[in-house]
Parts: C-alpha cells; structure tokens; sequence
C-alpha cells in the first residue's frame, strides 16, 4: 500500500494493501479502497462509497456516498478477466452512481474523461468510452460499449443502448431511449429518441459564432430534405463544406458504426 502522508484516512475506512492514495486525499467513514485503485492527487472519497477494481482515478475527483466505482462488468460473457476503469480528473461522481470496468472482448477499459458529472444513480457500463465535460443527470444508464463525445448531456432517466455512438455537443432530452448513433451537436428528445434539430442552446454557450450556426442549420437541412441516403447527404457535407463542424457531422455519419442512425424528421 502507498498512501501519501498528506493524505487523510478516517480510522473507519478500509484501504486495501496494494491501493495508491495521493497527497492531499481525504477518504471518509466506512469507505473501502480496493487493492489496485489509484487515487490521484485531492481525491475525495465520501462515507460509504466503494471504489475497486483496477480503478483509476485522476487529480481532484470526487466520489459521494454509495458510490460503486470500478465493480465487474454487468455482462454474462464476463469470466473474471483482469480489465480496467480508467476515470479522468475533476470528475464528480454523485451519490449511488455505479461505474463497471471493461471486458476482454470490449477492449478491456472503460473510461470517463475530464470534469464529468455523473450524478445520483447514473450507471456506465462496460467498455464505455465518456469524453471531457458529460453531464449524465439522475438515473441515466449509459450501456456497454457506447461512445459519447465532449461536452455530450444526457437528460435523467434516459438510456442509451449498447454501441451506440452519441457525438460532440449533443443533448438528449429527459426520459429518452436513445437506440441509435446521435450526430454531434443533435437534440434528441421523446420517448423512442428522435432527432429534432440541433443543441442550438449549446452551441452558443461554447462562444461559437452566427454564421457558423447558421451554416449548422444549413447542413442539417440538408441531412433531413436533400435526395438520396442518409450517407449521401452525409458525403455531399463533407464534398462541399470547409467549415469544420460541419465536417465532423458528415465524418460522424461516414464513421464505421454497429447501429444505424437517428435521421432527422423527414429524413430517410
């Protein structure tokens, strides 16, 4: 076992021989340290939470009470394979979230990136792969093997199916079942998921300016009204257009994916 010396344990915790805690972590009462977790610098460890696993977590999270971070994966191909959770810095993980590690046949890691919010009640399943600055509000259930970009929120009591991708800067509305990809910068919302338009909320709290939204919509028009496939207004995009977002949406759609897309209303 490492622990800092500028760490604080209270005496009711349980730190497993062969843990890393660093300088500066508080772990609080009855929390349990597995034997490979790796805190990072000023974690926070509150009462009751449980992180295990080969868990790795970055500097200055924070893990509320009966949190389950770093448990097997909820899968019945799992057999007791060695695979990992790898969570990113400044990432707060609220009261009863539950986050799994990885399996073989997933690529063996899940992870969450930088200044995540995952609040009360929220699951990440195995293989998952969260970028920088997600939101997933109460009760969101993210399942195995999906991708969700930067900046993605998914609205609480969603869920998102097993492999589907959720691009840049999308929203998903509150009680959604999201079963295919989700272009960037989309907002998904209704009970069966659709896709109705663009996060423009979003876009303009990153500072992005007029002319680009507008060239957003633009491209949007075009992915729900001009002929042809999804994919072929998706390659007309990326043929005709400099502007980058709009070339990231076409390249999202033009990327080798297992589910088959949310197309907006109107668009085959």
């Amino acid at each position: 076992m490492a622990v800092h010396g500028t760490a604080v344990i209270h005496p009711s915790a349980f730190v497993e021989d062969g843990a890393t805690v660093g300088a500066d972590c508080h772990i609080g009462p009855f929390a349990v340290i597995g034997p490979e977790v790796v805190l990072g610098d000023r974690v926070m460890v509150k009462s009751h939470a449980v992180i295990t696993g080969w868990t790795e977590l970055g500097d200055d999270c924070t893990v509320w009470p009966f949190a389950c971070v770093g448990e097997v994966p909820q899968d019945l191909k799992f057999k007791g394979e060695r695979t990992r959770l790898v969570v990113g810095a400044r990432t707060r993980i609220r009261e009863g979230a539950t986050l799994n590690t990885g399996t073989e046949g997933g690529g063996g890691v899940t992870r969450v990136g930088d200044d995540c919010l995952i609040m009360t009640g929220a699951h990440v399943g195995h293989d998952a792969q969260i970028g920088d600055r997600v939101i997933l509000v109460n009760h969101v259930a993210i399942a195995g093997h999906c991708v969700l970009g930067d900046d993605v929120i998914v609205g609480g009591l969603s869920g998102v199916h097993q492999w589907v991708r959720i691009g840049q800067g999308a929203i998903i509305g509150a009680l959604t079942m999201v079963t295919n990809d989700v272009i960037p910068y989309g907002l998904v919302q209704a009970p069966r998921g659709e896709l109705d338009g663009l996060n423009l909320v979003g876009l303009k709290r990153r500072g992005v300016d007029r002319a680009e939204i507008a060239a957003l919509r633009a491209a949007y028009q075009t992915l729900a009204q001009d002929d042809g496939s999804f994919q072929d207004r998706a390659r007309k995009l990326a043929e005709e257009s400099d502007l980058p977002l709009v070339r990231e949406i076409a390249e999202f759609i033009l990327a080798k994916s297992d589910r088959s897309f949310l197309t907006p209303k109107g668009g085959r």
